[in-house]
């Protein structure tokens, strides 16, 4: 290979250091725009970028004490706008309030390597410069994009929106942080806690009594669990990757564990709630009761975690009350609310729902999911055709719905969608208006375009076989989009050669691809695959991709899901169909639901793959993987484990009972 220049040492390590302490194009051809303004936002997105930052510095209290009404202490940094000799200024403003669980150092850290008048511009110089980031450093490139497209400022200390008349609030929320108390996992004394932090801010001296909430990941569903609550004082959201169902979305997907996120993210909020103020501690105000609070539960849904892994038992290991009492209730929220998700997010199956679910109109409700992983929003944002940076959208959704300024974007959207294949577009809808049901079958002839996997089939029109084939656990898929998905995009530090071309994982899977598609072709929305199995023992872990396979084989991921066997319930309810076959199969996951499988019995499953939004090429086909499991993405629970035996399954191709794909296209 030619050499390729690197960028220094010290400036890929910051850049490095700055990605991990973050949260754990045009139009395509077919693509259906909504009325209205352009995906960069045209000259309404201008005006946002250009508005007023009426104060030129911004004034920091830290350690703000907050009192509970049960006696507990939680702590805050107030971020205010003030004049060029460092004075808040007097006049009442809105509040924005941020709820992270990873303290507040975080934040500072994050803001002093973004916001730096001489760092900052050496790291948007380097990561604009392409021609440094070659192997294995174009993942680095890929999540390092979180800095230019305004992630790092939605993370931490939105400086542009504080200038221009906010203040802000960032609070450790129980437990965490420098504040005092057990951490509660967004349950519901932290949910409390969020309420009355909103009404002690809205009676503040600074305050004129409204205020708005935001945040990424974590500070994203509490965002949406207080204005399902419908607080007064609460006028707009904006959430970056919060989660619609923590159960199916990355807790228990499929009925198998979290394992590349659940136990790492645990652990690194546990450890960093141990961080004291360093404030507090020079000034010898150091709190003892937070010191008591913290040795009294060190480690928060530690032994929940243990016991669903290695029992299968209590509250974390099925659906039920733990988790209801979690989720955001989407159909009480009353308030204004943007939702930024993402199609290889770990909560990207639940981002498009979240909207669907939102009882406002399209004015008061937008969606923008790109291409991007859990730590890396805002990739792919603020260049041209392209949406703005995060950090814009923010100010100028609460410029609108806090202050009323009247800056249109209430006409952005509604939908505004990185397609795969295609570029950013808007919509209204995903699946995509003009969409139809299209059935695709499994069949065991090859195709002639996969002799790296472990059977080269074919997907058709028709049904035929009859034909088995058999396929064992591997550890290919370790080298896949989906396992940088499960690890929040940790593993594409390792290279694009992974997470762009899935033919490494198909070494150890089953693929079923199709002819070539003669006209360019619109997949969106969720998919479902029905597949006929049998296994030798009484479980089996079933994990599926479709990707789109381009002409010189390069195999891109678009949408994937796992399912253990004996988790193949279906919750007629809350599940879609389309022409009487399952499009969106929603799995219940409660103990009640597990259902035996018999060996050499046949069991049909439904695979619910998550939402997606891609543009397959004239030339271009649709291929479906089928592994034995995806351990980097998700485990089976230990009990669920041994029953598999670690033994191969088989699929059952028979055009009396056949295995389908079901997707809606527009042609």
């Amino acid at each position: 290979m030619p050499h390729t220049p690197r960028p220094a040492a010290l400036t890929a390590a910051l850049l490095l250091a700055a990605t991990l302490l973050l949260p754990l194009g045009m139009p395509g051809g077919v693509a259906h725009a909504a009325p209205g303004m352009p995906v960069d936002g045209g000259q309404h997105a201008q005006q946002w970028a250009a508005a007023t930052r009426d104060h030129p510095g911004i004034a920091v209290t830290e350690d703000v004490e907050i009192p509970m009404s049960d006696g507990t202490i939680l702590r805050a940094t107030v971020y205010r706008p003030a004049d060029a000799a460092g004075n808040p200024v007097a006049e009442p403003l809105p509040t924005l309030l941020n709820l992270p669980p990873y303290t507040r150092l975080v934040d500072t850290l994050v803001d002093a390597v973004a916001e730096h008048p001489e760092l900052r511009p050496l790291l948007d110089s380097v990561i604009a410069d392409a021609s440094l980031w070659g192997e294995p450093l174009d993942g680095l490139h890929e999540l390092a994009q979180v800095i230019p497209g305004g992630g790092a400022r939605l993370l931490g200390i939105n400086r542009d929106l504080i200038r221009s008349g906010y203040v802000q609030v960032i609070a450790d929320v129980r437990g965490t942080g420098y504040s005092q108390g057990t951490w509660q996992v967004l349950q519901g004394r932290e949910q409390q806690d969020t309420l009355e932090i909103l009404d002690w801010a809205s009676n503040q001296d600074w305050s004129n009594g409204d205020t708005a909430m935001a945040g990424i990941s974590y500070s994203a569903i509490n965002s949406l669990q207080a204005a399902a609550l419908q607080p007064p004082s609460l006028k707009a959201v904006f959430a970056v990757e919060p989660a619609e169902d923590l159960a199916h979305d990355i807790v228990m997907t499929g009925g198998a564990g979290g394992v590349g996120f659940m136990p790492l993210w645990i652990a690194l909020v546990n450890g960093l709630k141990f961080l004291p103020s360093l404030d507090a501690l020079l000034t010898g105000q150091f709190d003892p009761v937070w010191l008591a609070d913290r040795f009294a539960d060190p480690l928060v849904m530690g032994p929940e975690l243990v016991e669903a892994a290695f029992l299968a038992s209590g509250p974390a290991a099925h659906d039920g009350p733990f988790y209801a009492g979690i989720n955001p209730a989407i159909e009480n929220i009353t308030v204004p609310t943007f939702i930024v998700g993402a199609y290889h997010d770990i909560f990207s199956r639940g981002q498009a729902r979240i909207f669907e679910r939102l009882q406002l109109p399209a004015a008061r409700k937008k969606l923008l999911m790109g291409q991007n992983f859990h730590i890396n929003p805002g990739y792919r944002t603020g260049g041209p055709g392209q949406p703005p940076a995060l950090d814009t959208l923010e100010s100028a959704w609460f410029d609108r719905w806090v202050r009323g300024v009247p800056n249109g974007i209430e006409n952005y959207g509604p939908i505004i969608s990185d397609q795969m294949g295609g570029g950013w577009t808007t919509t209204t809808a995903l699946p995509r208006p003009g969409s139809q049901p299209r059935k695709l079958y499994l069949d065991a002839a090859a195709s002639g375009t996969a002799p790296h996997a472990v059977h080269d089939g074919s997907l058709g029109e028709k049904p035929t076989g009859p034909a088995r084939l058999s396929i064992g656990p591997g550890v290919q898929n370790a080298c896949s989009r989906d396992a940088a998905l499960g690890t929040a995009g940790l593993r594409a530090i390792l290279g694009a050669q992974c997470t762009r071309d899935n033919r490494t994982a198909e070494t150890e899977a089953l693929t079923f691809t199709s002819e070539p598609f003669g006209t360019a072709t619109s997949v969106s929305g969720p998919m479902n695959l029905r597949l006929v199995t049998t296994t030798d023992l009484p479980e089996g872990m079933w994990h599926a991709t479709v990707q789109d396979v381009a002409p010189d084989g390069t195999s891109t991921t678009l949408t994937s899901g796992g399912l253990l066997a004996s988790r193949r319930a279906i919750d007629q309810a809350r599940s879609t169909t389309a022409n009487g076959d399952y499009l969106d199969a929603v799995h219940p996951l409660t103990r009640e639901s597990v259902l035996p499988v018999n060996p050499g019995e046949r069991t049909v499953l439904d695979i619910d793959l998550r939402h997606t939004d891609a543009l397959l090429k004239a030339g271009h086909r649709l291929r479906v993987t089928v592994a034995a499991g995806n351990p980097v993405r998700y485990l089976p629970l230990l009990p669920s484990l041994a029953a598999t035996g670690l033994q191969p399954q088989h699929v059952e191709l028979d055009p009396a009972a056949p295995s389908w794909l079901l997707l809606t296209t527009v042609d």
